[in-house]
C-alpha cells in the first residue's frame, strides 16, 4: 500500500467576485492573485446559450486594455470592474439578494487564453 499525501496548498480557497449595490464587480483576494488582475489588463464575458438562463458567465483575461473589454479598476488593494450596465441588461436581482459567482478555470481556451467560468451563486435577501 503506498500513502498519497493530499498537500493543503493545493486547495487554496475558492476565487470567487460578487455584485456590489452599485452594479460593480468586485474580486476577492485569492481572485485578484490567482487570475492576475491588474490595471493594464481587461477582461472579456460571454453567455453561453445552453445554459437555461442560470446566470453562468464565461470570461477571458486580455493582457492589455481592450476597448470591447471590461478595464480592471484599483481602489486600494480592491480591484474592481464597471460592469452595471451589462449587470442590469443580464437582470440580475443584486438590488434585492447577494450575487456571488465562483470562478473556476476550464479546460478550454478561446484565442489560446484560458476560459473561466463564473458560475452564479445566489445569497441571503437584501434588508
Amino acid at each position: 500500500m503506498e500513502l498519497k499525501f493530499i498537500k493543503a496548498n493545493e486547495f487554496v480557497s475558492n476565487i470567487k467576485c460578487s455584485i456590489h449595490k452599485n452594479g460593480k464587480l468586485g474580486f476577492s483576494s485569492n481572485a485578484i492573485s490567482r487570475l492576475g488582475i491588474d490595471t493594464n489588463k481587461s477582461i472579456m464575458f460571454a453567455t453561453m446559450d445552453d445554459d437555461k438562463g442560470n446566470g453562468d458567465l464565461y470570461a477571458i483575461i486580455l493582457e492589455d486594455i481592450n476597448e470591447e473589454a471590461f478595464k480592471f479598476n484599483k481602489a486600494g488593494n480592491y480591484y474592481y470592474l464597471n460592469t452595471k450596465a451589462m449587470i442590469d441588461s443580464l437582470q440580475y436581482n443584486y438590488h434585492n439578494k447577494t450575487i456571488l459567482f465562483d470562478i473556476i478555470k476550464t479546460d478550454t481556451l478561446h484565442e489560446n487564453k484560458i476560459v473561466y467560468k463564473f458560475i452564479k451563486r445566489e445569497g441571503r435577501s437584501k434588508k
